[in-house]
C-alpha cells in the first residue's frame, strides 16, 4: 500500500518540476537544500531566491519579443518592475541587472529612485511610471524628479485635479498619461475601478484640460483590471473596449503612442498550476495590431507593470512544526513555530494560497492535518491547498522534526505585514536570508535580517528599554538551537 508522503505527491502531481526536486528525502528549491538551509539558519525563516526574479523577467521579455515578430508588430516593448511588490532593496538591484523599468505607486518610490539614481542603478532614461492617487508629497516628489533632468517620468493621471497640481510644481513641458476606470467583474461589490477616469469621459477630459495646455503632451494610455490577465471573455472584452479609446484618442492626440497594459500575470500557487503565458501575450498583441490596423492607426509602444510575476516566486517561508493538538476525532492541528497572519498575512487577508511542501521526512508516512499560528487569534490559520480539501504532510513525531515551506511568497507579505514593526500578539519578524548564484553557478546564502529581538519590540511601544531586565525570548530560542545544533 502507497502510504508514504512522497507517493501521494507522485499519485497527484507531475513530480518533480522545474523548481520543486527531492534530494537524499528533502526538498530542492531551485537546486538548493531547503534543509541545509534549515540547519545553517534555523527556523522560522524567510528567504528570497534573487536569480529568479532576473529568471522571470527574462521569460516575458522573451514572449514579447516572440510575439511582436511573429506579428510584424512595430510598437517596442517595455518592461516595468511595479515597486509595491517589493522594494526591498536587494530586489531592485537584481531587477534592475535586465534593463528594465520602474512603476511607482506613491511619494516616497520617488526617493528610492533617486536613491537609484545616484548608485547609477537606473539613469534619465528609464522610464519611472507614476501611478496612483496622488497628493501633495508625491506631486511635489514627481515634480522634483522631473525638474532635476529625468524626462522619462510619466506620471499618470487619476483623476481630474491632478494636471493642475503637477503643471504648478513642475518647470518644463512634461509627459504624462491616463489611467482608464475599468469596469470591475460582475461578482465584485462595484462596477468601476475606483482609480483613473471613465471610458467615456476620456477624450472629453482630453480635449477640455490636455490638448491646448502647450506645457503637457499626452504619451500613454493606462489599462489594468483588477483581477489580472486571464483568458476569459471579461478579460478580452475590456482590452477591446481600451483599445476603442486608444484609437478614438490616437485620433485626435497624434503625440499618444503608448499603451501601459499593467500587470496581473497569475504565479504558481499549486503544483497543478497551469497557465499559458506564452499563449496570453501573443493573442495580446494579436489583438492590440488588428483593431489598429483595422482603424488604421499606428500601433502603441507596449509597456507592462509585473510586480508579483517578478519578485513572487523568488520567496518563501519555512517553519517547524512545534506540536500537534488532537482536538476532536477528526481534526488535527500542526502548530508551527511562527504565525500566518503576520508572515503570511494574504493567507488571512484575502484566503491567498501558496504552493506548501514538507522541507524532509518525504518517505515517512502521511496524514490529514490542519495548520495553526502562534498567535491568539482564530483566524491563525492555514486550512487548505489549492488543489485539494485538506492539508496532507508527513506525520508528527515529536522525535522527528518536521519542517515545511511556503514557496512564491515574495510579493507583498512583507509590506502588508509591517516588515520591522509590530506584530500581532508581538510575534517577532523571522530572519531574512538572502540566495544567490556567484559568477559560476555556486549557492550563496547570506543573512539580511536577524529575527527581532524583544527589545526591537518593546522600542516602538514606548517603553524604556534600557531598564529592562531579563533575556531576550529570540535570544533563548537562539542558544537552544545552538545546542542542538552542537550536539
Amino acid at each position: 500500500m502507497n502510504t508514504k508522503y512522497i507517493d501521494l505527491i507522485n499519485q497527484s502531481f507531475y513530480f518533480p518540476q522545474e523548481e520543486f526536486t527531492l534530494e537524499d528525502k528533502n526538498l530542492q528549491f531551485h537546486g538548493v537544500d531547503m534543509m541545509q538551509l534549515v540547519e545553517d539558519y534555523g527556523a522560522p525563516l524567510k528567504f528570497t531566491y534573487l536569480p529568479q526574479i532576473s529568471n522571470n523577467i527574462n521569460r516575458a521579455k522573451k514572449w514579447f519579443s516572440t510575439a511582436i515578430k511573429k506579428h510584424h508588430y512595430k510598437g517596442k516593448y517595455n518592461y516595468c518592475y511595479c515597486t509595491k511588490s517589493s522594494h526591498f532593496k536587494h530586489v531592485l538591484n537584481e531587477a534592475l541587472k535586465n534593463d528594465i523599468h520602474i512603476e511607482t505607486s506613491s511619494a516616497f518610490d520617488i526617493d528610492i529612485v533617486e536613491n537609484l539614481k545616484k548608485e547609477g542603478k537606473i539613469t534619465d532614461k528609464t522610464y519611472v511610471i507614476s501611478n496612483g492617487f496622488k497628493r501633495e508629497r508625491y506631486i511635489t516628489n514627481i515634480a522634483r524628479l522631473i525638474n532635476g533632468g529625468h524626462k522619462n517620468c510619466i506620471p499618470i493621471i487619476d483623476n481630474y485635479e491632478e494636471i493642475d497640481l503637477l503643471t504648478k510644481e513642475i518647470k518644463r513641458k512634461f509627459d504624462i498619461g491616463i489611467r482608464i476606470a475599468s469596469e470591475e467583474e460582475p461578482k465584485f461589490e462595484f462596477y468601476t475601478s475606483r482609480l483613473g477616469i471613465g471610458y467615456k469621459n476620456i477624450v472629453p477630459f482630453y480635449r477640455a484640460q490636455i490638448k491646448e495646455n502647450k506645457k503637457v503632451r499626452l504619451k500613454m494610455l493606462h489599462f489594468f483590471i483588477n483581477t489580472g490577465i486571464r483568458d476569459n471573455a471579461y478579460y478580452w472584452n475590456e482590452l477591446l473596449k481600451c483599445l476603442k479609446v486608444y484609437v478614438n484618442l490616437k485620433r485626435i492626440c497624434p503625440t499618444l503612442d503608448s499603451l501601459n497594459i499593467g500587470g496581473g500575470f497569475p504565479i504558481k500557487n499549486s503544483l497543478a498550476f497551469d497557465f499559458d503565458y506564452e499563449y496570453m501575450v501573443d493573442e495580446i498583441i494579436n489583438q492590440i495590431k488588428l483593431v489598429c490596423d483595422e482603424e488604421e492607426v499606428e500601433v502603441p509602444n507596449i509597456f507592462t507593470e509585473f510586480g508579483s510575476f517578478t519578485v513572487g516566486e523568488s520567496g518563501g517561508a519555512i517553519y517547524e512544526v512545534l506540536y500537534q493538538k488532537q482536538q476532536n476525532d477528526r481534526e488535527k492541528w500542526n502548530m508551527i513555530n511562527s504565525s500566518f497572519i503576520t508572515t503570511l498575512p494574504d493567507t488571512w487577508a484575502i484566503n491567498k494560497r501558496f504552493v506548501m511542501l514538507p522541507i524532509n521526512r518525504w518517505n515517512d508516512a502521511y496524514e490529514r492535518v490542519l495548520l495553526g499560528g502562534l498567535t491568539c487569534d482564530s483566524d491563525d490559520y492555514y486550512n487548505s491547498e489549492q488543489h485539494m480539501n485538506a492539508i496532507y504532510l508527513p506525520k508528527y513525531n515529536k522525535e522527528k522534526p518536521l519542517y515545511i515551506g511556503f514557496f512564491n511568497t515574495g510579493a507583498y507579505q512583507e509590506t502588508i505585514g509591517g516588515y520591522g514593526g509590530l506584530q500581532h500578539c508581538l510575534i517577532p519578524s523571522p530572519k531574512h536570508i538572502l540566495i544567490d548564484r556567484d559568477e559560476n553557478g555556486n549557492i550563496t546564502t547570506k543573512l539580511f535580517r536577524e529575527q527581532q529581538k524583544s527589545k526591537d519590540l518593546l522600542d516602538i511601544l514606548g517603553y524604556d528599554i534600557n531598564e529592562m531586565n531579563g533575556t531576550d525570548v529570540s535570544e533563548i530560542a537562539d542558544k537552544k538551537k545552538m545546542k542542538v545544533t552542537n550536539n
